[in-house]
């Protein structure tokens, strides 16, 4: 069930232990708009990492903090990060793994969009979705038209429990099916898959790896006592729909993957704005019973690949060579603090982190060493799926593949997609 955020400083990007800033520690005057908006100008002139660009507008003067937070973000960098939701989301995603959904991840193509990945024990699930299906009408209303409007990243409509719609959809084999689905609480299995392949006399281990939360700890264990028992030479690391996470949780799942060379070495070093300063400090990487002894990571990427994801990419690279595989990822080398008030959330850019190199500065995201598509006509975890085939291909030869991208492939990889806003980045899904 959903659980209630207790305390006034929540850690979103960063699960570290540092003092409240000094506007948490207190409550709104009023949970009326008036008050919340006061509130968030507060905490934002104190924590916000670029308050200095913020414009000096009359909070009192907009609708809703939301409206007031769009009004002040430093939209130069700041366009998507920063956002405001519900405490009750913020905790049982963090928390638990949950969100209130149908339970899948899709991908807009032209005019069509496709079903990702489905979540298992879910609507989606239960209605018969998998990897690959192709939405025909939401709502009552053609998949292409609510594309051609803009209107397709609302169409499954509010994350509420019980919001519910009517889909159409035509599976791989080509037949079209009609369902009811109905919103609920929904879990994303943080690691979604481990295997082991044997190829050309490699052992290659994949995982591939969902979001960063507090169940993820657990799941990483139990991953990692199998790839380290099959005694893999490799490790390709899938962070295709990973939105991001808890710093903790990337330093835990890099600390595994680096092994006894990056053992007490600086995974990350936290920079504040100058009122923030003495906030500042160095995390490291720590010692896993089950490390692995791997020369070099390989990770499969899309637009979707943000935040603690990235990160994991940029705290390894000063240790080992970082493959990456796919398509460019976000862009998201800062993070936030989520400061709880009344029954909301603010998460306001509030750090920006560098590796052991001091680099950090990666807001137009990492782009691949070998390009390859996120081949929605195959399952995760087959071996002839587009980017996985290429990560084998690397793993067992050291080399990018010398097919070539369809068309289609190729402008999928390059298409300007918006970016998904806050809270619905990180998630990842629907």
């Amino acid at each position: 069930m959903l659980r209630t955020v207790l305390a006034c400083l929540v850690a979103l990007f960063a699960a570290v232990a540092a003092p409240a800033p000094a506007h948490a520690q207190s409550a709104p005057a009023s949970c009326s708009t008036t008050g919340k908006n006061l509130y968030v100008r507060d905490v934002m002139t104190d924590i916000y990492l670029w308050y200095r660009e913020m414009p000096n507008v009359d909070p009192t003067s907009f609708a809703s903090p939301e409206a007031y937070l769009e009004a002040v973000r430093y939209r130069t960098l700041d366009s998507t990060f920063s956002y405001i939701t519900s405490r009750e989301a913020n905790d049982a995603f963090y928390s638990e793994s949950q969100f209130i959904g149908f339970g899948l991840s899709t991908m807009v193509s032209g005019v069509e969009m496709r079903v990702l990945q489905v979540f298992p024990e879910s609507p989606a699930s239960e209605a018969g979705l998998s990897r690959g299906d192709r939405f025909v009408e939401i709502g009552g209303r053609p998949v292409s038209a609510l594309i051609a409007s803009g209107e397709i990243e609302s169409a499954f409509g509010p994350s509420e429990i019980g919001v519910e719609t009517d889909i159409v959809f035509v599976n791989q084999a080509g037949v079209r099916r009609e369902a009811h689905i109905i919103k609920r609480l929904v879990t994303i299995p943080t690691v979604s898959l481990t295997r082991v392949y044997t190829i050309s006399g490699r052992r290659v281990g994949y995982l591939f790896f969902r979001n960063f939360v507090t169940p993820s700890y657990g799941a990483l264990d139990a991953a990692f006592a199998e790839l380290s028992a099959a005694g893999v030479d490799e490790l390709v690391l899938d962070l295709r729909y990973n939105g991001g996470g808890l710093v903790n949780v990337a330093q835990y799942l890099a600390s595994y993957i680096g092994g006894a060379r990056t053992d007490g070495q600086v995974f990350a070093e936290y920079f504040h704005n100058d009122k923030n300063a003495f906030r500042n400090h160095i995390v490291r990487f720590e010692g896993k019973p089950q490390q692995l002894r791997i020369d070099r990571l390989i990770v499969v990427t899309t637009k979707g690949s943000a935040s603690a994801s990235e990160l994991v990419i940029n705290a390894l690279r000063p240790f080992m060579p970082v493959v990456v595989i796919g398509g460019t990822t976000y862009g998201k080398p800062v993070g936030q603090y989520g400061i709880a008030f009344c029954d909301q959330l603010l998460a306001p850019v509030s750090f920006a982190l560098r590796n052991a190199d001091g680099q950090g500065d990666f807001f137009d995201g990492f782009a691949p060493d070998c390009p390859a598509p996120d081949d929605a006509d195959h399952q995760l975890g087959d071996q002839q799926e587009g980017s996985l085939k290429e990560a084998l291909t690397f793993a067992t030869t050291g080399a990018c593949s010398s097919r070539p991208l369809t068309l289609q492939q190729k402008a999928n990889l390059e298409r300007r997609v918006p970016r998904a806003r806050g809270w619905q980045s990180v998630v990842n899904a629907y």
